[in-house]
């Protein structure tokens, strides 16, 4: 890679070149004399080439100090367009990379990216549906921008805003014992038989420490990969199982034939949040993305 001279290092020779003095050219930039000399001398080095005339008293450029002050300026009002443009830019106007977990994408997304593309039309969203601790590994890789999970969840290197909390919802067929109840209590979920997702998918661990299910064995007698086949095989009577209430809403145990019984309050829930990889500049970018997802989850009750 070749090296270059610094930016500060063409402003402080422009001025020198401006001003035909040192002591002129230092009063402009607002750095000593010694400073600014050494600035010049450092670029000359890393250039091995002279670019001031030392030789005569008056003030005077070598061949390639000319050529040098004939091409800085449109480098540097290159740069200055670039911060400005920078400084100028609003929040998720370009590309914008967003991850999400399997059991919010399909609930929460559609009201989500059609908020985000009326207030903010210069977007460009690209989406990226994986388990959580795959999104955590793409998030500190760089490859996605920010990520929409479901928390409590470690995620070391990163800030995370909470949009609302997500309760559960039992949802059984219509032959269940609990299917004619108006709400339920946790303690009713002592030695019932749940269907739960299976390993890596984090909505397992959230409704069990939610619902402080002591019996986990009572929770594992089905491992179903997604939410909507766990509702049909709740629904083939197999065992009932916990919805998140963003599901519920959107109709999920409705079309798979389900009866859903809210809890008591305070009801058990996981939270839900963006996150994003800290020090990597989204912080603006991040909470936008969180206020129009907590919109669109406080739209659906």
């Amino acid at each position: 890679m070749t090296p270059l001279p610094t930016l500060r290092q063409l402003q402080f020779f422009m001025a020198l070149v401006r001003r035909k003095s040192f002591s002129k050219a230092a009063e402009e930039c607002l750095v000593s004399q010694s400073t600014l000399s050494s600035a010049i001398k450092e670029m000359e080095a890393l250039l091995d080439r002279q670019l001031v005339d030392r030789s005569t008293r008056a003030f005077a450029l070598t061949p390639a100090g000319e050529d040098v002050a004939a091409r800085a300026p449109a480098i540097l009002a290159a740069s200055e367009d670039m911060v400005r443009a920078a400084g100028e830019r609003r929040p998720l106007e370009g590309e914008f990379h967003l991850g999400v977990i399997p059991t919010i994408a399909p609930f929460l997304l559609p009201q989500l990216t059609t908020r985000l593309q009326e207030a903010y039309p210069s977007l460009t969203l690209y989406l990226r549906e994986d388990l959580t601790a795959s999104l955590a590994d793409r998030l500190a890789a760089g490859l996605i921008d920010a990520a929409l999970l479901a928390l409590p969840y470690s995620l070391p290197g990163t800030d995370v805003i909470e949009i609302g909390e997500d309760p559960f919802w039992f949802a059984c067929n219509h032959d269940h014992p609990y299917a004619r109840r108006k709400s339920l209590k946790k303690q009713d979920l002592e030695g019932c038989e749940l269907l739960l997702l299976e390993d890596g998918h984090c909505l397992r661990e959230h409704a069990i420490d939610a619902c402080a299910l002591a019996d986990h064995s009572r929770a594992s007698s089905f491992d179903g990969t997604s939410l909507f086949t766990l509702a049909q095989m709740a629904r083939s009577g197999l065992g009932a199982t916990l919805l998140p209430a963003m599901a519920v809403k959107e109709g999920l145990a409705e079309v798979s034939g389900l009866v859903a019984v809210p809890f008591t309050k305070p009801a058990p829930s996981r939270r839900v949040g963006v996150a994003w990889r800290r020090g990597s500049g989204r912080n603006e970018e991040a909470a936008a993305i969180a206020a129009v997802a907590a919109e669109a989850l406080s739209a659906k009750g």
